[in-house]
């Protein structure tokens, strides 16, 4: 069992941080240890009652899995804890008359605990694992969070990927952390200091103004801290590599007359895209091989994903994590790779995979984004079809380029030629500069204040 001697030096400063500011966020990579320093951190805090009841707000699997297995793996760490993640309604309530240290949920549930207790809310000290998670202001788990943010004195916002998408996603996440101390006590004021109307004025949408980024973030850096991986492990190195693929013509026809009419006939009867949205969602299907129908049943239009994919299986002897976007491309794989297996939540299956026991794991990146342990099991990812969002994206690829990994780390795309795929890699990497850009000054006034 690990000690408190065993945690790095980058992880006690992590412990401090949070012990040293009731409300703190850590913006750390994956594989640096924010569980367990969060742990420590509680640890103390409780020892020196400063801290009653806690609440962990985590991902499903995450709750279920690595925060209890954190808890066990670490002498120091003597919290008593109740998952109330995965649980029905009336086990669920059960487990609320527990008398231990920390609660631990699914996100959620959120809105359920808050109905549950309302002003009588228990949790002095709430722990949000993703925070990002919590980056939609309309969402019932914010909502809900807010309406106890007076009971809560001790806040910590665990994520990697504060903006995945955009500076306006992280107004909501420091809301919850110091009630708009920082950028704002509503949504409307920090749009009217930071941001401008884009678009057609009638969406009401919004971006930050380039102008206004810097002040964004100053404004959050004093309860940031920013850890980069690549500064603290010595891990090997990631590669990127597009596999460019070509519709055959039946494909392609299918694709343009989507693209251009926004309507596909077949011989049973037509797909009608009905907006721009939809349009692009199906032409991402037509691009990973099929389209659905109207009726929810699926057309198979072509195997040039498959192909590839087959190609690579043959020529390298290692398991293959494989990243799929729709039910459709699930059902095909399975059939055309019967020795692959599909995480599903049992942890029989992870433990196969990291003794290398699994030739082929396919995982959506929804469920495999945060949290899961891999690197042991092998070190080459496949998507099959991207996501738009960068958070999934980089915590899917992060589950083997983490601290453990002892082989380079190869992400291949497997990319239709001249279809929205392309535009999916551009928005990626567009977003990862927001991101980035973000982190790096956050950064820079953390080293600076040291």
């Amino acid at each position: 069992m690990l000690t408190r001697k065993d945690l790095h030096g980058y992880q006690h400063r992590a412990v401090q941080f949070v012990i040293d500011n009731p409300k703190a966020a850590l913006w750390i990579d994956m594989g640096l240890g924010k569980t367990i320093s969060t742990l420590t951190a509680l640890t103390d805090l409780k020892r020196d009652k400063q801290i009653g009841k806690t609440l962990i707000v985590a991902p499903l699997r995450v709750a279920q899995h690595t925060w209890p297995t954190e808890i066990a793996s670490w002498s120091h760490i003597e919290l008593r804890y109740t998952v109330l993640a995965g649980l029905t309604a009336p086990k669920r309530l059960n487990a609320l008359n527990e008398d231990t240290d920390l609660h631990i949920i699914n996100r959620e549930n959120i809105p359920w605990l808050v109905e549950q207790f309302g002003q009588r809310w228990p949790y002095d000290c709430v722990v949000i694992d993703e925070s990002s998670s919590f980056k939609a202001h309309t969402s019932k788990r914010w909502k809900s969070m807010r309406k106890v943010l007076g009971k809560v004195k001790r806040m910590v916002q665990l994520t990697g990927t504060p903006a995945p998408n955009a500076l306006l996603e992280l107004w909501p996440q420091m809301y919850l952390l110091d009630k708009g101390q920082r950028l704002e006590n509503s949504r409307g004021k920090f749009l009217t200091k930071y941001c401008t109307l884009v678009g057609n004025p009638q969406w009401n949408q919004w971006a930050v103004k380039p102008e206004r980024a810097d002040a964004i973030h100053k404004a959050v850096a004093d309860v940031v801290l920013r850890m980069k991986a690549e500064d603290y492990i010595d891990l090997p190195k990631r590669v990127n590599i597009n596999i460019p693929v070509a519709l055959p013509p039946k494909a392609r026809k299918a694709y343009e007359e989507l693209k251009r009419d926004f309507l596909l006939a077949y011989a049973d009867g037509e797909i009608l895209a009905v907006n721009a949205a939809v349009q692009i969602n199906k032409l991402l299907q037509i691009s990973n091989g099929n389209i659905y129908t109207e009726e929810g049943d699926f057309i198979e239009l072509h195997t040039a994903k498959l192909d590839a994919l087959r190609e690579i299986v043959e020529s390298t002897n290692e398991p293959i994590l494989v990243a799929y976007s729709y039910k459709s491309d699930l059902a095909v794989l399975k059939r055309e790779f019967p020795q692959a297996v599909v995480i599903d939540g049992d942890n029989a299956v992870l433990d196969r995979w990291n003794k290398g026991d699994i030739p082929i794991l396919l995982a959506h990146p929804a469920s495999a984004g945060h949290g899961l342990n891999l690197q042991k099991g092998g070190s080459l990812i496949v998507w099959y079809g991207l996501s738009w969002s960068l958070e999934l994206y980089q915590q899917f690829n992060a589950r083997l380029h983490r601290q453990g990994q002892t082989k380079p780390v190869r992400v291949l795309h497997i990319l239709a030629e001249d279809t929205a795929d392309d535009a999916v890699l551009r928005a990626l990497a567009e977003k990862e500069g927001v991101q980035d850009t973000l982190l790096s000054v956050v950064e820079h006034i953390n080293t600076t204040n040291t």
